[in-house]
């Protein structure tokens, strides 16, 4: 039987996170591009994301996950994609390949819930988009989902919440607005209410407004790095 030590070493270098790691590499050039700036919160916020968390952005195009990446590159991301985006043969490859998990947002089962809590508690990192869907035509976030709630109270893993600015032009910087981490469980307890759960969801959208609004709120940029 093989100790905890020599199964985390196992999935460290299993051959789905080698290539993972081969984009982050490749992808520095993107890094150079895009020159990612951070603002950060508060002091809280600004520590590195380690161990197990759940990360939440607006979503505005689809190619946010790779301005997510970018704007967090120390860690692997494993993204919550739409189920239906995992049927046709070349994205599902790709999507699998990535390790993204796929989920039924509109009726998330038991199932997959499970899977993500799984996936929160062996460590890693989960990125997802709370809308729901693209929200095309509007900074302002549209309404979240509680399900990323259920996910942290299972798993007890923290919910860090990140605006990043909509871009207008290629040559635009990558501008991410990083918030202090969120513990369900330490705001509602092991077992929080319906009603809990729904405040939870509506305080997380009022704070990823609240980021949005520090890019260019003066003041701020004693929070500013990069």
């Amino acid at each position: 039987m093989k100790n905890d030590k020599e199964v985390k070493k196992a999935k460290l270098f299993s051959f789905k996170n080698i290539v993972l790691d081969f984009v982050r590499i490749t992808a520095a050039p993107g890094l150079l591009w895009f020159r990612p700036k951070h603002i950060y919160e508060n002091e809280a916020a600004k520590k590195k994301i380690k161990g197990a968390a759940i990360v939440i952005m607006n979503h505005v195009g689809m190619i946010d996950p790779m301005y997510l990446m970018l704007a967090i590159w120390y860690r692997r991301h494993r993204f919550v994609c739409k189920a239906d985006l995992m049927k046709s043969k070349l994205g599902g490859f790709w999507l699998r390949l990535f390790r993204c998990i796929p989920i039924d947002r509109e009726n998330a089962s038991f199932n997959s819930m499970r899977q993500i809590v799984d996936v929160l508690k062996e460590g890693n990192l989960v990125s997802m988009f709370p809308e729901g869907q693209v929200n095309l035509g509007s900074e302002m976030p549209a309404a979240f989902k509680s399900g990323m709630i259920l996910m942290s109270v299972q798993s007890g893993a923290p919910i860090i919440p990140v605006y990043i600015k909509p871009r207008k032009h290629a040559y635009e910087r990558i501008i991410a607005v990083i918030g202090e981490p969120f513990s369900v469980t330490e705001k509602y307890g092991p077992r929080p209410k319906f009603s809990q759960i729904d405040e939870a969801a509506q305080y997380l959208r009022e704070k990823e407004i609240k980021l949005m609004e520090l890019i260019n709120k003066p003041g701020e940029r004693k929070n500013e790095n990069g």
